[in-house]
């Protein structure tokens, strides 16, 4: 029977909030900074190489002495190894039409947005949008904020102006660009248009 501390793929469906296996991954992502083989580390620590290997491929929990000992042989603090584990794993699951109803520039105009997903204590902001237009809507002054815009055209047509170009778009098409320049829907020719804006910027940055 294959031994799974040798089994390369011993992580493949283990959970992701897993402390040994976070610790595993710490361990062998130092030792591999190194150059160091799994024999090398083992004769470092004092440990044996069948328990490095069940260290490295999270099936076993090392004990605090142990920790000390790879610490020591790896020159990094028995904190280090705890990092993975501890930074925080955000998603975000939207069901159809649940989107967060949210109030932006473009609102007065009959512009209608959901927000599908938000980010938390990262300094990069992505924020997806499932933007609505319909007969009640308008054409708005042209939009301008800080970071990129991602613009796909899910239903309906519309000529879309960034700076000085206007693009015509129809289902499918696409638009990427730089968000500091103006933009925004200069005509809509067909209703109801639905479009997908992802915008991202620096949590240093104003939108």
């Amino acid at each position: 029977m294959k031994d799974p501390s040798q089994d390369p793929h011993a992580l493949e469906g283990a959970p992701e909030n897993s402390l040994e296996v976070a610790i595993g991954r710490q361990v062998r992502e130092y030792r591999t900074k190194l150059g160091m083989t799994v024999a090398d580390l083992g004769r470092q620590a004092k440990l044996s190489h069948g328990m490095l290997s069940k260290i490295e491929n999270g099936v076993t929990s090392p004990s605090l002495s142990t920790l000390q000992a790879l610490s020591r042989a790896l020159n990094v603090p028995v904190t280090a190894f705890f990092r993975k584990f501890e930074e925080q794993r955000d998603a975000t699951f939207v069901k159809a039409g649940e989107g967060l109803l949210i109030e932006r520039r473009g609102t007065r105009a009959g512009h209608q947005y959901q927000l599908l997903g938000h980010t938390i204590g990262k300094s990069l902001v992505v924020e997806p949008y499932l933007v609505t237009l319909t007969e009640e809507s308008d054409v708005f002054p042209l939009f301008q904020h800080a970071g990129l815009e991602f613009i796909y055209l899910l239903e309906g047509e519309v000529a879309y102006r960034h700076s000085n170009k206007l693009y015509p778009m129809k289902p499918g098409d696409s638009l990427y660009f730089d968000a500091d320049a103006p933009h925004g829907p200069e005509e809509l020719i067909k209703l109801p248009i639905r479009l997908l804006s992802v915008i991202v910027y620096s949590r240093a940055g104003d939108n």
